[in-house]
């Protein structure tokens, strides 16, 4: 019995176009709107948004059929490719720059959210809309200031309106990736997440889908960052925000806190498993442009990597290429094993929080070695090296920090309650 490394013929098509993409608009562009934060890069908004429609109606007809939805059958139980293509298309746009393809327009993590726990009603209402038109965003809303990793503590509200059958959502979200663009752009749509009863903690969490220019949401500000700051990344405010009741995913029944898998938080959690081997692909991408680089240029120096000599003979350089080299392969296999689960129908939690923790950590080490071992032209900002070193260090930040996925790990793996080991 053989196993069979070949990425399928279509990922490696696309892989190969990606490339292009990355290589002669993204680089090309990186540096500009480096500087010019909160400035869209239209010129890669325009060429990378038709292919944008394909994947997403291509995502949404594969969703609505597995789920049975829109008067499709169920589809057979298959290994699928969509996620496993997906990580090799943001690894290498991450590669080209991390800040501008986070611009890339997408129903993103929006779109992760209504797939895990929205009906197909819900998914075909919301999500057809990129696959048509012009270029549109999505976005999720969840962390605030009173609570980011602790999302228990969320105080943003959403209450029922009997007189109108609307819910009415109040309070604050902060670092909202394409929040304005999702908040403002015609068709965006944010998924938020509010409480219907803070008692139950997050039992009496649910997810809210807010479309753009909602009266009630007020982008409240652009962050002004250290990296990705071609991202656009906002803080909302909803004061008597106003939308329909068949806006939220999921039941709207609270049950007690031992009862609710499968709903509310624990179901809407479901984002993500999916997500978070995106972000470590992401995370990847920088890591390699960095390395790839560091690497070519030192070997214009004659620094290479032999293959035959024993390691104790190297040279303290080619030891920590060797090594950065060997921890970027780890970092992508534990990607490409949680994405392949998913493609799989696999439970991938506690792969998903591997890929996270080691691709943060990865991306973190090896952007900051490379800046090191180029010494004073790797701090300047002549080259790209030093802003891949301020794009890393989110990715061990957002979609659950290091330390939070790290939990996670280790209460999947001995077997503990999120209150047994904190």
């Amino acid at each position: 019995m053989s196993i069979e490394f070949a990425l399928p013929e279509s990922i490696a098509n696309q892989t190969g176009l990606t490339r292009m993409m990355a290589e002669q608009v993204m680089r090309a562009l990186s540096r500009r709107y480096d500087e010019q934060e909160h400035q869209r890069p239209w010129e890669y908004i325009n060429v990378i948004w038709p292919f944008i429609q394909q994947i997403e109606a291509a995502d949404l007809k594969r969703s609505l059929s597995k789920n049975g939805g829109n008067g499709a059958k169920p589809a057979e139980k298959k290994q699928g490719t969509g996620n496993l293509r997906m990580i090799h298309m943001i690894e290498t746009l991450s590669w080209g720059d991390a800040g501008i393809y986070l611009s890339t327009p997408s129903s993103a993590l929006a779109g992760a959210a209504i797939n895990a726990v929205g009906t197909p009603e819900q998914k075909e209402r919301f999500l057809k809309r990129f696959t048509e038109g012009a270029p549109k965003w999505g976005a999720m809303a969840m962390t605030e200031p009173h609570a980011g990793s602790d999302t228990s503590n969320i105080r943003t509200t959403a209450r029922l309106d009997p007189e109108t059958n609307e819910w009415v959502l109040n309070g604050e979200k902060i670092f909202v990736t394409s929040g304005s663009l999702a908040g403002k752009e015609s068709n965006g749509i944010i998924v938020v997440w509010a409480t219907l009863d803070r008692s139950l903690g997050r039992a009496g969490m649910r997810p809210f889908v807010v479309e753009a220019n909602t009266p009630g949401m007020t982008i409240a500000k652009l962050e002004e960052k250290m990296g990705i700051r071609a991202s656009d990344t906002a803080a909302i405010v909803f004061q008597d925000c106003r939308i329909p009741y068949d806006n939220i995913l999921g039941s709207p029944e609270l049950v007690a806190p031992d009862a609710t898998e499968g709903k509310g938080f624990k179901g809407a959690m479901k984002t993500f498993d999916a997500s978070r081997p995106y972000v470590a692909a992401s995370a990847v991408g920088i890591a390699r442009a960095a390395f790839e680089f560091t690497r070519d240029t030192l070997a214009k120096e004659g620094i290479v990597i032999p293959t035959a000599p024993p390691y104790h003979t190297l040279s303290a350089m080619q030891r920590d290429l060797i090594h950065m080299e060997v921890e970027l392969k780890a970092a992508w296999l534990l990607t490409v094993r949680s994405a392949a689960q998913l493609d799989a129908g696999q439970p991938n939690s506690l792969e998903a929080s591997m890929a996270k923790v080691k691709a943060g950590k990865v991306v973190t080490l090896i952007t900051q070695k490379c800046v090191e071992m180029l010494g004073p032209l790797g701090y300047s900002r002549e080259l790209l090296v030093e802003k891949w070193m301020r794009d890393a260090k989110i990715n061990d930040i957002y979609e659950g920090t290091g330390q939070i996925n790290t939990l996670i790990v280790a209460r999947r793996i001995l077997g503990y309650t999120r209150n047994e080991l904190k």
